[in-house]
């Protein structure tokens, strides 16, 4: 059986924006600094300009990437001409399982996705989700890992079951900044 949604397949790795410095409060909960809030708009704002809103996000439980969803959220709805229509509310999951993962567990959270969705937007931490890039597309992967608010357009040409090694060329590459 063929499915004939592989070839618009889009997933959209988000590393996410700056937050507060390491302080008293635990690790998971530490929350965007002003630059931060700042940076995940900017990146809604891009992902909406270039039609890349998600069908579903998956989303560390931690505070930093749920304000950055919130943020880029927000973003998303834009104000001309730097954004535009969010279109219908996305599917979040916010997975734990994407705290402090490993390639592998964050590659194991995209097979999971409803063979419908035809964009996903994963929003995680360094150093999972710089490896998962590189995993993707080795050759095209920014040897230096991903930055704070980076977005990486993968266009996987299988099925999300099927995702691994090498099967999801990067297509476009963006460092958002408020």
């Amino acid at each position: 059986m063929t499915d004939a949604h592989v070839a618009g397949r889009t997933l959209v790795l988000l590393r996410h924006a700056k937050a507060e410095q390491p302080g008293e409060v635990p690790d998971e909960r530490r929350p965007l600094a002003a630059r931060g809030h700042a940076d995940a708009a900017a990146a809604g704002a891009w992902l909406a300009k270039h039609a890349l809103l998600p069908d579903v996000v998956i989303c560390s439980t931690a505070r930093r990437t749920r304000e950055t969803w919130h943020g880029v959220a927000m973003g998303m709805t834009g104000s001309p001409p730097e954004g535009g229509s969010a279109g219908p509310a996305p599917a979040v999951r916010y997975e734990a399982e994407a705290y402090e993962a490993h390639m592998e567990d964050l590659l194991t959270l995209v097979r999971r996705v409803d063979p419908a969705a035809r964009t996903v937007l994963l929003i995680a931490h360094n150093p999972g989700i710089s490896l998962l890039s590189a995993l993707l597309d080795p050759l095209r992967a920014d040897q230096d890992g991903m930055r704070t608010s980076d977005v990486v357009v993968h266009r996987p040409a299988v099925a999300w079951a099927d995702l691994d090694r090498g099967r999801a060329p990067i297509t476009d590459q963006h460092t958002a900044r408020g």
